[in-house]
């Protein structure tokens, strides 16, 4: 669910929140006694009520005698799948609205593989959910009682220790890193989010020590004051970055949104502006990096595989096809990746390499099953290094991958119809092209 923060059931509000975890609540019981004590995890970002909605959702599960696990404070959405893995719980719940503008807020539900929940399970637990009459009638467990009794645990920096442990093994080569990296002017900006939690310490971990913040976004601020929209897509939002790009010569500026599942990226051109990279873009060095750093250490599985959603460049499909791997193309949604990933885990019919949607998701290692920035961030770090170890930059390398694949561009417009007059213009839309479908596009005839 997302949506904007307000009164009513098309809304984001304490009361909504509390009827779709009395749902799984309903569902995690019907799983039997040992679902119950698998529990859940519950994470939440800086919006506002996120932490309100994350504790009162632990507090309906504890009605139920299940135990939740929820974090202190606010942490990024890959670590919430991080936790329901590392933990063994029975679901996830991240409270969040991702980049959206700051009067939205949000609620999403994680699977036992840490994967957000597939349709199948989704569909079963919304079952729960309108099967309940009167949201105001759900009981809410007295949130100390609950702590006294272990039913609701507080979780933190032990959980945040084992997940950067796993991050810091993103990097595959840390020569580049001590040689070329270490020294290398990086720029980052959380947005007033999660990243702030654990981004800037991955960093430093990989040994990328000149690393400089923009501090003005490093609070977190559910109002997000120093930006129009909170979304690393947006050139908008790399102003401060920008600003302070310039002032320490940074050779890429980086990104997180507030829930920290997905990376901005800024490089450095020769006349010193920066150019804003497409999702596509960092895609395609990414899926380039990855499979040509392992064949060079001669550790490439020949039953290698990549993952993409059908709306992201077939530049990437050229690119693991080159190194002989395979691509899956997934519809639109992170969690038909990370079934993927779990499809190759269970059948071990391929070696999961990397996946990654247009909308600036990139997961590189599958300890989460979601996008994770903090992953993205390094990766990026160590290929903005490996491509200084050959005199070149970011852009540079770019463009070399063009003139070995060809030239492929795009542009993303964004339409928001709010409301119930833009919910039946959208539906107009749709419908109108589902029954006159175009027949040419640009004089090219288009087959059905």
């Amino acid at each position: 669910m997302r949506g904007l923060i307000g009164a009513g059931t098309n809304r984001i509000n304490s009361y909504v929140v509390r009827q779709a975890t009395e749902g799984l609540a309903q569902r995690i019981e019907s799983k039997g006694d040992e679902a119950k004590k698998r529990g859940v995890a519950i994470a939440y970002d800086s919006r506002h009520f996120s932490q309100e909605c994350a504790f009162e959702s632990a507090q309906v599960l504890a009605n139920h005698g299940i135990k939740a696990y929820v974090f202190e404070s606010l942490r990024p959405t890959p670590e919430l799948s991080f936790a329901v893995r590392h933990s063994h719980t029975f679901a996830g719940i991240m409270v969040t609205a991702s980049h959206n503008p700051a009067p939205f807020n949000g609620y999403k539900v994680y699977g036992e593989d840490g994967g957000q929940m597939p349709p199948a399970d989704a569909d079963a637990w919304t079952d729960y959910i309108r099967a309940i009459d009167n949201p105001f009638e759900i009981v809410l467990a007295d949130r100390e009682e609950a702590k006294a009794a272990g039913l609701i645990e507080v979780i933190g920096e032990a959980v945040d220790s084992e997940y950067l442990k796993e991050v810091v093994d993103v990097n595959s080569n840390k020569d580049w890193i001590e040689q070329y990296g270490k020294d290398m002017k990086i720029v980052y900006t959380p947005l007033h989010g999660t990243g702030e939690m654990l981004a800037r310490r991955a960093l430093a971990n990989a040994g990328f020590a000149s690393v400089q913040v923009a501090e003005a976004q490093a609070t977190p601020d559910p109002d997000f004051s120093t930006v129009k929209s909170p979304n690393p897509e947006s050139q908008a939002a790399f102003a401060l970055a920008e600003e302070l790009g310039r002032q320490v010569d940074a050779d890429v500026l980086v990104a997180t949104d507030p829930d920290a599942d997905r990376l901005g990226v800024e490089i450095r051109q020769a006349d010193g502006s920066y150019k804003n990279l497409s999702g596509n873009q960092i895609g395609a060095i990414i899926a380039k990096y990855i499979p040509e750093a392992h064949k060079t250490a001669g550790t490439l599985p020949e039953n290698a595989a990549l993952a993409k959603s059908i709306v992201s460049t077939e530049l990437v499909t050229k690119i693991a096809e080159s190194y002989g791997a395979t691509m899956f193309n997934v519809l639109t949604g992170f969690k038909l990746i990370a079934e993927k990933i779990q499809e190759c885990e269970e059948k071990h019919n391929h070696t999961y390499m990397f996946g990654f949607e247009e909308s600036f998701g990139y997961p590189i290692k599958p300890f989460v099953r979601d996008k994770d920035a903090s992953q993205a961030v390094l990766i990026v770090a160590e290929i903005a290094a490996y491509y200084r170890s050959r005199g070149m930059t970011l852009a540079d390398g770019i463009e070399e991958i063009y003139k070995e694949y060809g030239y492929y561009a795009e542009k993303t417009i964004s339409v928001t119809l709010s409301g119930v007059d833009g919910a039946a213009q959208s539906k107009a839309i749709m419908d109108k092209f589902r029954d006159n479908a175009p027949t040419q596009f640009n004089k090219t005839d288009i087959v059905l």
